[in-house]
């Protein structure tokens, strides 16, 4: 049944499609909206709206997702950037600060719009993506093209092919119950079942990171994740059994625990 979100979303996501589709701005569509539109366009339309209905997401047919008020690239092989993130992404510069030249690496990077973003908007940052995909780095490495950034890439499972100290080691990991992924909206399961599994619990990334960044963290060097709503009390159970220190969370703009951070 359609609530008023729903079909709030719907009219942005029809109107969304249709500018894509006429590649016109809403001020073009207002002056030709007397005009017929061409029937390619409209089966192209029709056909694009069906596959929308059966879980794709709009942002893998205009291959487009608006991040930190940048511009993403996205396809099937990677999650699309949501708005959430960006207190990630904040917390993140707001902490480069504390250093003098800071050195950046942001894990499971997807797409690239986390360390893109913090490379766009920290001037002397040095910062490194990684991601265990191939496919999801040759993407990573277009979106800093396309936005003008000059980023370093591996290609590492995790922290297996890595081998430099970093300031702040950033992650948005895999952080859903494997039994949980299967009741999602069909447009999140449609998205890279490797970028959304974490494991039975949801936490099987944290423990990596949590391990691990112990070794690439120079003295002093933070670690900052983005958690599930409700995963704030076990990650940072996670973080002081491991000998963390000012351990601390925030909330996203919904009232949602939506960070964890750490130094080592």
């Amino acid at each position: 049944m359609l609530n008023e979100n729903n079909i709030e979303d719907s009219n942005i996501i029809a109107k969304s499609l249709a500018k894509y589709i006429l590649e016109m701005d809403d001020s073009k569509i207002i002056i030709n909206e007397d005009k017929e539109v061409e029937e390619n366009n409209r089966i192209r339309y029709y056909l694009s709206l069906i596959e929308i209905v059966d879980g794709r997401p709009l942002q893998y047919i205009t291959n487009k997702q608006n991040f930190m008020g940048l511009e993403f690239y996205v396809d099937e092989n990677v999650l699309i950037p949501q708005p959430d993130t960006e207190i990630l992404v904040e917390e993140v510069i707001n902490a480069c600060k504390s250093f003098d030249e800071v050195h950046v690496l942001d894990i499971c990077t997807g797409s690239g719009a986390i360390g893109i973003s913090i490379a766009k908007n920290v001037n002397d940052a040095t910062v490194t993506l990684s991601d265990i995909s191939n496919k999801a780095l040759e993407i990573a490495k277009k979106n800093a093209k396309q936005n003008d950034v000059n980023v370093s890439f591996i290609e590492s499972d995790m922290f297996e092919n890595i081998s430099e100290k970093f300031d702040i080691i950033v992650s948005n990991p895999p952080y859903i119950k494997t039994e949980v992924i299967q009741t999602l909206d069909k447009g999140v399961q449609n998205e890279p079942y490797i970028a959304l599994d974490g494991g039975k619990d949801g936490l099987d990334f944290y423990r990596i990171l949590v391990e691990k960044s112990k070794e690439y963290l120079n003295n002093g060097g933070m670690l900052i994740m983005e958690i599930g709503y409700d995963q704030k009390e076990d990650v940072e159970k996670l973080l002081v059994d491991s000998g963390y220190s000012d351990v601390y969370s925030k909330k996203d703009l919904s009232g949602n625990d939506r960070i964890v951070a750490a130094k080592i």
